[in-house]
């Protein structure tokens, strides 16, 4: 689970006549006729292959982390499946709350200090922290302990996420942001896909969970050190001092952009009410009766899907109509959110929930390019950072939600209910903001204006 680069500007006729263009130079260049689509865009330029490499151990140890977190807590609950589904909403809850505490500040923050300094210092946090959660589990410390730390980690998130996303830009040309989106899209998935799926042979070996949440301390620290040794183009630094009236713009430029607004809205509710990863411990214990092995592939199964479609849109031309095709994803979300939670067979739930990220990396896609290329580059990280409460909310809370209604019904209706809730959101968003059905080509977007628009 957001930024743009400013104007460009022509190049120097004799100068490109006497010597090929810098990459800096073709960061600012505009084509003077329509360039040939390149799947490879962004991978050709240093700067992105360092920050993909690194993240994608970070984003791999951090899902073999969450996996791990689902799966201890339900073994710790023991037989009892509506414990187990609150405890494991709870987990969800004490990862959210940073981020929708903090990430707002943070945003302003990546406005005005340097953004990679920001990613750095957040990482150099999160590694010890990530240590102490593994001393935590091997000392088999009480459910709160851990609780506790993981929202310590998550802390370290909050303040550096909005920096980390919104430097995104300034590693490659603006031509290529669109192409860079979904390739980390696709690292993403990748990672998604490996990580639970390497859970269970890893849980073998190793034995105790503990030891997982070391390797990913390991890869966080791998993370840094890549982008360390990225050299981004320098961004340009909102003017303001860090206020409330700062952190206030950001919101404000969301609210009165009426297409990110709804994509964020549309995304927020979508995930928020059909959110069923969080019990997926839950429904491999209680349901469908299976090991750590088949946990780890039913949680990649989002990911093998959202991977497929994210090399098919890495592959074919920019959507036309991506506004109808992100209608249609959450509703394609939805439907198979209902079939994953009646189903009690494995193979039929992983097919659904390959299909809830197949859909899924369509609204990110769209999502996520739309917020970077309506976004001036001074409100970067502000936006990014109300993108990320968007995120949590959905995410965390939707998790924390799906585990309260599990306890109290059972997870089953609250996986099911849910997914109709979904679809019913689409039905609302494509009502409230007609403009998503007639929205364009992506890459013709640009930046809006700053203004207080409410």
């Amino acid at each position: 689970m957001s930024s743009d680069i400013p104007g460009y500007e022509n190049p120097d006729p004799e100068r490109a006549s006497t010597a090929a263009p810098t990459e800096n130079e073709l960061a600012t260049e505009t084509p003077l006729s329509p360039r040939a689509h390149d799947p490879y865009a962004a991978w050709r330029h240093p700067n992105y292959r360092l920050y993909a490499l690194g993240g994608f151990l970070a984003a791999l140890g951090g899902q073999l982390q969450l996996t791990t977190i689902g799966y201890e807590i339900t073994k710790r609950a023991g037989h009892d499946a509506k414990t187990a589904s609150l405890q494991v909403g709870l987990a969800s809850l004490v990862q959210g709350l940073p981020v929708i505490m903090l990430v707002l500040p943070a945003g302003q923050l990546a406005d005005i200090v340097d953004r990679r300094r920001i990613a750095l210092w957040g990482i150099a946090l999160s590694v010890p922290l990530s240590w102490l959660l593994a001393t935590l589990s091997l000392q088999q410390a009480p459910t709160s302990q851990l609780f506790w730390c993981l929202f310590a980690i998550s802390f370290c998130h909050a303040m550096m996420r909005p920096a980390q996303s919104a430097l995104l830009p300034q590693l490659v040309p603006n031509q290529d942001l669109a192409n860079a989106v979904t390739w980390n899209s696709t690292r993403w998935q990748i990672a998604s896909v490996a990580g639970p799926a390497l859970f269970g042979p890893i849980l073998y070996v190793l034995e105790k969970p503990g030891l997982i949440y070391a390797l990913e301390a390991v890869f966080l620290a791998f993370f840094w050190l890549c982008l360390f040794f990225t050299k981004p183009r320098p961004q340009e630094r909102s003017k303001e001092t860090f206020s409330w009236e700062g952190i206030h713009a950001g919101v404000r430029f969301v609210f009165g952009t009426r297409l990110m607004l709804a994509t964020l809205t549309l995304d927020l509710f979508a995930v928020l009410l059909g959110g069923a990863m969080v019990l997926l411990p839950v429904y491999t214990e209680h349901i469908l009766f299976v090991d750590a092995t088949k946990l780890g592939w039913l949680r990649a199964a989002p990911a093998v899907g959202a991977l497929v479609m994210a090399l098919g849109l890495a592959y074919f031309p920019p959507m036309r109509r991506p506004g109808r095709a992100l209608l249609w994803a959450v509703t394609g979300f939805g439907v198979a959110t209902v079939i994953f939670g009646f189903s009690k067979t494995y193979w039929l739930s992983f097919a659904a929930l390959a299909l809830t990220g197949a859909f899924d990396n369509i609204s990110v896609v769209v999502r996520h390019t739309l917020v970077q290329l309506l976004t001036p580059d001074s409100m970067r990280g502000r936006v990014s950072a109300v993108n990320s409460v968007f995120i949590s909310a959905s995410n965390e809370l939707g998790g924390f939600e799906s585990g309260m209604v599990a306890r109290f019904f059972s997870p089953v209706i609250s996986v099911v209910a849910g997914g109709i809730g979904t679809v019913l959101v689409v039905w609302a968003s494509a009502l409230k903001w007609p403009e998503l059905l007639h929205l364009g080509r992506l890459d013709e977007l640009q930046p809006e204006e700053v203004k207080d628009k409410i």
